[in-house]
């Protein structure tokens, strides 16, 4: 520890970093350019909201219930303001409250089925509109647009960046992302659980039938993305006519604790449903107690528990199962 006799250091004001005139101009003009391209200075996508409002809706409908606190945190936006935009939004039926169980001063909040139907089509006109916005770039360049302004985020946000805000992106897998996904899971479960290349060889099986044989029409993969960089993927397989299969939910270390792991089980949920099956089943192990806490959280059952040794180690196989 330093000694109370140490003098107090400070970084001369002559040091401190300075912005150029040049630097503040191109700053300027990328705001002035981008603000116009993408439209933010129009009323928001035509709608009866105000920008702010469908940034509330947003949180809303993509957060696990979070508290009036927690939104104006993580928005910058003025507790009062906040309140009446909740206000307007209940008074409309969209917005539902169920108190806390670890605070009662505070309360709980969901979009009710009427909120998502609100919500639902200016999510959907979002997307179309970025999906414009970058259609008119090669894929490459698409992916350099994409990490250069996360790179912009990443460093103006400084190393206080919430987890939230980080640019997550959820796209269709590609040429090579299979590879990459046999080989997270053959590093990952090697490092952190011990298990031997028998694990690796099973996924590339699974990764290779699954290219082999895909049904696009009734199967899916997810590869996640962020600030750029692949960090996690899941499938959807179809094992019958009325149940679909999740496989091979991974995320890289870094990832976690993005809630990422919830949304990428999301989609498959959704898109199970979206397709007409009735049940969703999947095979995992005992010591994964993080994916088992996000099929727990997501209404998993597990129906089915049998000792095996593979992989290297003594493990317990567990069948879930989800009606959908």
């Amino acid at each position: 520890m330093a000694s109370s006799n140490a003098p107090f250091l400070s970084t001369p004001a002559s040091l401190a970093p300075v912005a150029t005139t040049a630097n503040i101009k191109a700053v300027r003009s990328f705001n002035r350019f981008y603000t116009q391209r993408i439209g933010v200075l129009d009323p928001y996508l035509g709608s009866q909201f105000s920008l702010t409002e469908v940034r509330v809706l947003y949180e809303l409908a993509h957060r696990d219930q979070p508290t009036a606190t927690e939104l104006g945190r993580d928005l910058s936006l003025d507790a009062g303001y906040l309140s009446r935009i909740l206000r307007r939004f209940e008074s409309k039926g969209w917005l539902a409250r169920v108190p806390s169980p670890a605070d009662a001063r505070q309360s709980l909040l969901r979009l009710t089925e009427a909120g998502h139907a609100v919500f639902a089509p200016l999510q959907q006109q979002s997307r179309d509109e970025a999906a414009a916005l970058l259609a008119a770039l090669a894929p490459g360049d698409q992916r350099k647009v994409v990490s250069a302004m996360a790179t912009v985020q990443r460093l103006l946000a400084g190393e206080t960046t919430p987890a939230a805000i980080r640019t997550v992106l959820l796209r269709d897998a590609e040429p090579g992302d299979m590879g990459w996904v046999v080989q997270q899971h053959g590093e990952i479960y090697a490092r952190e659980y011990g298990w031997n290349s028998e694990f690796e060889a099973l996924v590339a099986d699974i990764a290779g039938k699954y290219l082999k044989n895909h049904q696009p029409e009734w199967e899916k993969c997810w590869i996640a993305e962020v600030d750029g960089e692949r960090a996690g993927a899941v499938f959807v397989v179809r094992k019958s006519a009325t149940v679909a299969q999740l496989r091979m939910l991974i995320l890289t270390p870094q990832a976690r604790g993005l809630g990422l792991g919830g949304r990428l089980t999301d989609a498959c949920i959704a898109f199970a449903r979206g397709k007409g099956y009735k049940k969703m089943v999947l095979w995992t192990n005992s010591c994964l107690d993080a994916a088992r806490g996000i099929y727990t959280k997501r209404g998993f059952t597990l129906v089915k528990s049998e000792p095996y040794h593979g992989f290297g180690k003594d493990l317990v196989g567990e069948t879930w199962e989800l009606k959908l």
